[in-house]
């Protein structure tokens, strides 16, 4: 049987001090041979530039694969598709297509005059130009925006059907949480790759803040783990432990692709991988 594949996701650096926190953990990265890295994004010009010279870096500096978050966020289609055109321009021929979040201070999402309503949308124009491959976010919880969770696999279908070729999902905290929802887009006809989004926990009380926000629940037995884990001073163990029995349950249910969410450290995610046995233990070599 093949090696399951793993991807990263990333943040464009905002400081010095961020920059070089970034390229530390790529170097870590990097030997696990990764299938992708994407880089998130961020509307307004300045964090658009910052998302195409990280994008930059870990093709030319490191020779690394790419996928380029792209999202419906403060831009008209024109502006879209022209970023869209710049990625291309400059080899990245992967897109993460997102809606996107609600502006900072802005209680739902609110498209563009101009721009993509939906991301059915965006998929859609981005398949038409035939330069890309397209990813798309899934939710094995209900999306906070949707009616219920059925909106969600219905969602994702019209997604998949505008010419995604798989789906990324939100992080969860139980492999029954993938497993279930994995078999729900299987009655409901989705037969694209489904890959688990997983987030290694750096910080417990920040893992909770980020499930609010995006409609994760947190287990009981998860929250006291943590807290007598910390007691104990043994965090980042069960956090290790935690990350680790999760992955392998999703791998022994067949699932063959793991994207982290690394929140740009990379020490969890190194050791989880190594856990798993996925990544070869190889020097980083970077690109003359």
């Amino acid at each position: 049987m093949p090696r399951a594949q793993v991807s990263f996701e990333i943040f464009p650096p905002q400081s010095v001090e961020s920059s070089f926190r970034l390229w530390e953990a790529v170097q870590a990265l990097a030997p696990l041979s990764p299938d992708f890295i994407s880089v998130t994004y961020g509307a307004g010009g300045g964090a658009r530039h910052q998302t195409q010279d990280t994008l930059a870096t870990l093709q030319g500096s490191y020779g690394l694969p790419v996928a380029a978050h792209l999202t419906c966020v403060g831009a008209s289609r024109a502006e879209t598709l022209e970023t869209a055109a710049a990625f291309a321009a400059s080899g990245v021929r992967q897109i993460v297509a997102l809606r996107g979040d609600a502006p900072q201070g802005a209680a739902h999402f609110v498209p563009h005059p101009d721009g993509f309503a939906t991301t059915v949308d965006l998929v859609s124009a981005l398949a038409k130009t035939g330069q890309f491959t397209l990813r798309v976010g899934a939710y094995p919880e209900r999306h906070p925006d949707a009616p219920h969770s059925q909106a969600d696999i219905d969602w994702l279908k019209r997604k998949i059907d505008a010419g995604a070729s798989s789906a990324i999902t939100q992080f969860f905290f139980e492999a029954e949480t993938f497993l279930r929802f994995r078999d729900s887009c299987t009655k409901a006809g989705i037969t694209a790759p489904l890959i688990p989004g997983i987030l290694p926990i750096h910080s417990w009380a920040g893992a909770k803040r980020l499930a609010l926000r995006c409609g994760a629940s947190v287990p009981v037995r998860l929250n006291e783990g943590f807290a007598a884990a910390t007691r104990d001073g043994r965090e980042r163990l069960f956090a290790l432990s935690h990350c680790a029995i999760l992955c392998d349950r999703l791998l022994s249910e067949g699932v063959s692709h793991l994207h982290f969410y690394t929140l740009n450290s990379a020490d969890l995610t190194r050791d989880v991988v190594r856990a798993l046995g996925l990544g070869p233990d190889l020097a980083l070599s970077r690109v003359a």
